[in-house]
């Protein structure tokens, strides 16, 4: 059986994925561990949930994270991050400035990259760096 919960690539068709493509997989792996983290810290409500979880995935929020999590990216952890970053999706919300739309999608491309080569020990362990700068940023906005 075909396991698409975790859609382990290998490295050289990881390659071979755009940064957009990266960060669309990334968007996703972001939300659903924000989701989880909301959940168990006692958000019962639909409406409550929705609202924190808008909160801290907004491109302002993951870019508050992404620099608290940079000064502990590896070399390779820092090509992917330094590509996302880099990448020219075609717009950008009102909501975010071109600044932070490059540190968020930075931060999904590398999300989406760990998630896709199976390191999900290594995507926790960011997250728990990133999110209480995305929660500190989303407290101020």
């Amino acid at each position: 059986m075909t396991d698409f919960f975790h859609p382990m690539m290998e490295e050289q068709a990881l390659k071979q994925c755009s940064s957009l493509a990266l960060a669309h997989m990334g968007d996703s792996v972001y939300e659903i561990m924000t989701r989880g983290y909301l959940i168990r810290s006692g958000l019962v409500t639909s409406r409550n949930m929705h609202r924190k979880t808008i909160h801290l995935v907004c491109a302002g929020a993951q870019a508050a994270g992404a620099q608290a999590i940079q000064p502990m990216l590896t070399e390779a952890e820092q090509t992917i991050f330094r590509h996302g970053r880099n990448a020219k999706p075609k717009s950008v919300p009102k909501s975010a400035t071109p600044a932070e739309y490059a540190l968020a999608t930075a931060v999904e491309a590398l999300f989406g990259w760990l998630y896709l080569s199976g390191q999900y020990d290594r995507i926790n362990e960011l997250f728990a760096v990133l999110l209480p700068a995305a929660e500190e940023w989303a407290e101020q906005h």
